[in-house]
């Protein structure tokens, strides 16, 4: 029975790595759904057991935070964060800086994916007009926005994982993790202009003039208004999916209007995904493969020492890149209280596997969103990523990692 379970597993990974697998080109939440089905067919886990597998914490976060982040659409936020960039701006340079910076913040406090999603076609606007090169510019959205998005839990699914799994607090959580991001940030900023920033034109000149975007002043200081609450109760402590949906629902109130369009706006695909993959990952568990490898490889790790440290980051990368930053954290979360490094190990444990995603183009799902969102005007290539990715994400964790060993 254990070789199909391994087998499920694989096929399933085959089928999430790739973005079409050849033989079975049904995308990554299908191919979750299908390992789910399997591990329930062959006797990996009961149906039961699947529903429990599922982290309802994490699903319900991930829910309110795509719902907040429409609203925040609706309301007109990234337009006017476009807007102020732009005005701000007075070089190319200058203005790849901001992208950077804004990405990241926005990031820490709003799920990346959705920022890529909402910032992407506003940059190749911008850019368009300016006469700039796209490349350099998606970039930094998306290197930025992994980055930023390791400072906080609701930053990304992977530090939400964690967040639930761990029971660490919002803050005490930003407090380890929100410098590391930051010098992550400024590192990848030094980088973006030792490649690029030296090539770019030394002025800013659009081909027409920018125009205010159109008001929606009150609306869209409700939903700011609202999302400061949110924000504040994360840090007061109270229950992170509930207090999301506690904000969400003062929006849906006020509006008075039916909600339906704005759920329908929401990334379906990628909850169903993440519901499949716990499902996936304990029927995996169920076979105590994972304990298994984890109890030979723990000694190994030790995290005070740096020897331990390079290995363990070495792991999470490479598997990151693998299987994915989300399966990663699955497989390893239920095992970093091993050892011994109390929250350390789950703030070094969220700041690699999203600091990884960076490597390729395919190592993290902003990555994918910012490629494909902006493939009409320009073609985002594995290469062309790459050169910048691969050194972007070794000297990140090669810093962050260090200055969390160092501290924590």
């Amino acid at each position: 029975m254990e070789t199909f379970i391994y087998a499920i597993f694989l096929i399933t990974y085959a089928l999430i790595a790739s973005r079409r697998l050849s033989l079975l080109p049904i995308g990554r939440p299908a191919g979750a759904l299908l390992g789910a089905v399997l591990m329930v067919a062959f006797g990996a886990l009961s149906p039961e057991e699947s529903y429990r597998a599922i982290d309802h914490d994490t699903i319900l976060l991930l829910f309110c935070m795509m719902v907040l982040t429409v609203y925040l659409k609706e309301a007109g936020f990234f337009d006017w964060i476009s807007f102020r960039i732009i005005r701000s701006c007075k070089t190319p340079f200058s203005l790849l800086c901001l992208t950077a910076i804004i990405s990241g913040v926005l990031s820490a406090f709003l799920v990346n994916d959705t920022v890529c999603l909402f910032m992407t076609p506003m940059l190749i606007a911008t850019c368009t007009r300016a006469n700039l090169p796209l490349g350099p510019f998606l970039i930094a959205l998306a290197t930025s926005a992994n980055i930023g998005s390791s400072a906080t839990l609701v930053g990304n699914p992977q530090n939400m994982i964690i967040g639930s799994m761990s029971n660490m607090g919002f803050s005490s959580f930003l407090m380890m993790a929100g410098p590391a991001a930051g010098i992550g940030l400024i590192v990848n900023i030094f980088l973006l202009w030792f490649y690029y920033g030296r090539s770019m034109p030394a002025t800013l000149e659009l081909r027409r003039e920018i125009s205010n975007p159109p008001s929606n002043g009150p609306n869209l200081f409700l939903v700011l208004f609202v999302t400061g609450g949110v924000t504040a109760g994360f840090f007061a402590g109270f229950h992170m999916g509930y207090t999301t949906l506690a904000g969400v629902m003062v929006l849906v109130i006020v509006n008075r209007k039916d909600p339906r369009d704005v759920f329908s706006r929401v990334d379906w695909p990628l909850l169903v995904f993440f519901c499949c993959l716990f499902i996936v990952v304990a029927g995996l568990a169920s076979t105590g493969l994972i304990e298994r490898a984890w109890r030979q490889s723990a000694p190994y790790f030790h995290l005070s020492e740096s020897w331990g440290l390079t290995l363990f980051t070495a792991l999470l990368t490479a598997g990151s890149n693998l299987v994915s930053n989300v399966p990663m954290v699955l497989l390893a979360g239920p095992h970093i209280n091993e050892l011994g490094a109390g929250n350390a190990g789950w703030v070094l444990l969220a700041f690699t596997t999203t600091v990884a995603g960076n490597f390729t183009i395919l190592g993290s799902v902003a990555n994918i969103i910012v490629a494909e969102c902006s493939r009409d005007a320009y073609h985002l290539g594995f290469m062309e990523y790459f050169r910048f990715g691969m050194v972007s994400t070794i000297a990140v964790l090669a810093i962050g990692c260090t200055y969390l060993w160092a501290v924590i």
